[in-house]
């Protein structure tokens, strides 16, 4: 499985997991990437962000392969410039959105499509998760957001009304969508069956891609398929015990102490085997 280091390819995820706890990716990690990619190894991202609110990593961390985005419902070439991939929600998300604000009016909320993001509830929680991504979103109401090409909707809570929310969609059961969370203050529609594991299954389908070793990291909850789904799933020692359960390898570092640099550190060592 690691006989060619060019032909291993790593799938990080960002927040938690490449990303250390105020946001920046560590020296170590930084150098721990160059040294792989020297060595001729692929590394990516997967990643629940948007192709606008990524962009402020590429030149830090030189991506030359696909991205994986919008929790798998797009895979993104930064190179070529095109959407290689994608999977949208059904037509029938503006009103199951419509449902949930009507019983909790609290929650903020974003429609992302690959032009852009619309904020249709600017909450403090929405606020924040903006001010996370470093992007300049479009405000508008929600039935002036055209539609198709809705990748996801974001909804940005308190913990306490995430897990109200979590509860609630159990019991509306709407078709066709899935909920997840993605961090303590973030529940997120998508397309039903879709997540970062199901972008990896068409991850290795792309072009080149014939043959790879497909390693993957991440922390949290939506990250599980994507560890299952990778040829060897880790993550760090900051995990939710959730994904522990799922890894394959779940390393000694956490987010802060560069736990991509400890992975990386593995694979080389199994390819040099």
């Amino acid at each position: 499985m690691f006989e060619d280091i060019s032909k291993v390819v790593l799938l990080s995820d960002l927040d938690g997991t490449l990303l250390s706890t105020d946001k920046r990716i560590t020296d170590t990690d930084r150098r721990a990437i160059e040294h792989f990619t020297e060595l001729g190894g692929r590394f990516t991202v997967a990643t629940g962000r948007t192709v606008q609110s990524f962009e402020q990593f590429l030149s830090i961390l030189d991506i030359r392969y696909p991205v994986i985005m919008y929790n798998g419902a797009a895979i993104h070439d930064y190179t070529s410039g095109k959407t290689l991939y994608s999977h949208p929600l059904p037509k029938e998300a503006r009103s199951y959105v419509e449902e949930l604000l009507g019983l909790m009016p609290e929650a903020g909320g974003e429609v992302l499509k690959t032009d852009g993001t619309y904020v249709f509830s600017n909450t403090d929680y929405q606020q924040l998760h903006t001010r996370l991504c470093g992007i300049e979103p479009t405000y508008a109401e929600l039935k002036d957001i055209e539609d198709g090409g809705w990748l996801k909707v974001l909804f940005s809570m308190s913990p306490e009304d995430v897990e109200h929310m979590e509860l609630l969609v159990r019991k509306l059961g709407h078709g066709g969508v899935d909920y997840v969370k993605s961090s303590e203050i973030f529940l997120e529609m998508l397309p039903s069956g879709v997540s970062k594991g199901s972008a990896l299954a068409e991850y290795r389908k792309l072009s080149g891609m014939e043959g790879c070793t497909f390693v993957s990291i991440g922390d949290f909850d939506n990250d599980t398929e994507m560890i299952a789904e990778a040829d060897l799933g880790a993550c760090p020692a900051n995990a939710e015990d959730s994904v522990k359960a799922k890894a394959d390898l779940i390393l000694t570092r956490t987010n802060d102490e560069g736990a991509v640099s400890e992975l990386i550190e593995y694979i080389i060592e199994r390819c040099r085997k």
